[in-house]
């Protein structure tokens, strides 16, 4: 038997998303049948998909504000405008999810734009995903550490390393392999004996040999510390951790990854 024709990503996330023709799902059918492993991959664009569905099918349902249906010239003629701009975003779903706590501060501010910043609230997102998780929260255990450390490198195209957190209190987890916005990215997750977890999320840079100082972002109850060091860009994420706490660990993942 010939092996199936290998999807592009594009046709791997509309795949996910419940976008593609029947011939096209029997295609990538045969192909993920051949490919176990990419499996829990498109599952993770499929949970993506859906919380962003969560969070932006109530914004679909609003009233249209009267200003803007007037400057549009009818109520009538800018609610299916309205609508179907939002399907739009929606549509770009799991590639896209710098809005993804719409629900919360309805137009997040144009800083969204910056690079840096879009990384945290996908870091953050992510870890809102999986951190909850008691049966599957990582792809890859802790027990296949090195496994992990060589299958993430290998898909971001640069070296990564899963940081010791001991000093910390904290263990690995494990880690997993996430959709980023120009391509895959890694996440590892770590936890303390009483169950508090963290999440450390890295993307490859375009452009390497940049540094930039610690920032801090809340997305909702999820803190994050975000930071571009050489060819990687790290957000570090927590629910469980004060600011504070958070900004140690930060702190000693730098010194061990600079």
């Amino acid at each position: 038997m010939s092996e199936a024709r290998q999807p592009s990503e594009g046709e791997l996330q509309a795949y996910a998303d419940g976008r593609v023709e029947p011939d096209q799902k029997a295609v990538i059918d045969a192909w993920l049948a051949e490919h176990p492993d990419e499996v829990e991959r498109i599952e993770a664009y499929r949970r993506l998909g859906d919380g962003l569905r969560k969070l932006y099918d109530p914004v679909l349902e609003e009233t249209v504000p009267g200003r803007l249906t007037r400057s549009a010239g009818a109520a009538r003629s800018w609610l299916p405008v309205a609508k179907a701009a939002a399907w739009l975003v929606l549509g770009l779903g799991i590639g896209v999810l710098a809005g993804w706590q719409l629900h919360e501060w309805r137009m997040p501010p144009l800083i969204a734009a910056d690079p840096a910043a879009v990384m945290a609230r996908r870091a953050a997102l992510a870890h809102a995903t999986y951190s909850p998780e008691v049966r599957h929260p990582v792809e890859v255990g802790a027990d296949q550490e090195q496994h992990l450390v060589t299958w993430l490198s290998k898909r971001l195209g640069t070296k990564v390393r899963a940081p010791r957190l001991d000093e910390a209190g904290m263990s690995l987890v494990g880690g997993r392999l996430l959709p980023g916005e120009n391509g895959p990215v890694a996440q590892f997750m770590y936890q303390t004996p009483a169950g508090r977890r963290i999440t450390l999320y890295v993307r490859a840079e375009a452009r390497g040999d940049r540094e930039t100082a610690f920032r801090y972002a809340r997305e909702n109850n999820v803190g994050v510390f975000y930071w571009i060091d050489g060819t990687c860009g790290y957000a570090l994420a927590s629910a469980d951790l004060a600011k504070e706490e958070l900004l140690r660990v930060a702190t000693l993942i730098y010194k061990q990854l600079d």
